[in-house]
């Protein structure tokens, strides 16, 4: 019982930890973007005009989002009671690692002992770790098969809103917290070899400057029916809400496009990087061929039974084999 109130609480909580989407600053940073996109797309500006444009019953009451607000709730619990006290921690993996390195290369004199040196590069280490983990994980979730089982939950969304970033497997879940852990962990042991112990990071409220930055910019709307272009030579760089939208459309030409978070540039890298154009239409989901994932039950053990079949050796029937018995030898 207290496994569960704690859950419930931190829940409660993510409304005032900058570390969490659910930050009331990114909700409002993400309201007030969307409010500029309703003024250059509008000509009636009332209150009520925007509430309807922010607030769209059939978006939010959609049988797509009440299911991920379903997901959202029982993930806590799971987390709770089954995976959480299994989770990788960063603190080994960045000791291990530093020693790994000392080991490898030797010891090393700090490359500076100036704190704003330091304290400016352990923030950009931490960032860049985080964000190119993100996008390699993302990655393998597409492009490993069995991997994709699980993360067609999470692309099973018919409508998008900012709740739809919980909307996930368990098993899922537990991959992006453990690359949380190996991230921060190898980003603070090649800083603790690279400058020693002494460091620290340029935070707002507790979160990495250069995220608290990206997520108050209207992050929350890379899921959301707003489309928020940043335009060509921005997107080149950043990953838009749009682009993120485009991640999720149903038309084949954006199918594994835009993996990543923050930076661009490792879709660049990777060729995979697609822009977005003001006044495409997108459809979201997996498609007429792929109906799946419309219920709580569904979500969690469809992608078991998917990934079962898939190992499940294919035996051929009689009428196959007496045809295949019957075909002529070249």
């Amino acid at each position: 019982m207290d496994l569960l109130l704690n859950e419930f609480q931190q829940l409660a909580n993510s409304l005032f930890d900058a570390n969490s989407r659910l930050f009331l600053g990114y909700l409002v940073g993400a309201a007030v973007f969307a409010a500029l996109v309703f003024i250059a797309q509008n000509q009636q500006k009332s209150v009520r005009a925007l509430a309807r444009f922010l607030f769209p019953r059939k978006l939010w009451w959609h049988r797509s989002a009440r299911l991920d607000y379903q997901l959202l709730v029982v993930n806590r619990l799971i987390r709770a009671f089954l995976w959480a006290p299994i989770v990788l921690t960063m603190v080994p993996i960045a000791l291990a690692f530093s020693d790994l390195l000392e080991t490898t290369f030797g010891y090393i004199q700090p490359l500076s002992k100036q704190k704003e040196i330091v304290l400016v590069s352990f923030t950009l280490i931490l960032f860049l770790f985080d964000d190119f983990t993100r996008f390699l994980l993302h990655l393998l979730m597409h492009k490993v098969p069995f991997l994709w089982h699980y993360h067609k939950v999470h692309h099973s969304a018919q409508v998008l809103t900012p709740l739809t970033v919980y909307r996930s497997h368990p098993l899922e879940s537990f991959l992006y917290a453990s690359r949380m852990a190996v991230a921060q962990g190898v980003a603070v042991g090649v800083s603790y070899y690279l400058f020693g112990p002494a460091l620290s990071m340029i935070d707002i409220l507790g979160a990495n400057l250069f995220v608290f930055i990206f997520n108050m910019l209207g992050s929350n709307l890379r899921h959301s029916h707003v489309k928020w272009h940043w335009g060509n030579w921005v997107e080149k760089w950043f990953i838009s809400p749009v682009q993120h939208q485009i991640h999720h459309s149903t038309n084949k030409a954006h199918f594994d496009k835009n993996f990543g978070t923050t930076l661009a540039l490792w879709d660049r890298l990777y060729g995979s990087l697609a822009l977005s154009q003001k006044g495409q239409s997108l459809r979201f989901g997996l498609g007429r061929r792929q109906q799946g994932h419309r219920s709580l039950t569904d979500a969690y053990v469809g992608p078991l039974l998917d990934h079962w079949r898939s190992f499940k050796p294919r035996i051929p029937t009689q009428q196959n084999t007496s045809a295949s018995s019957k075909s002529p030898v070249n």
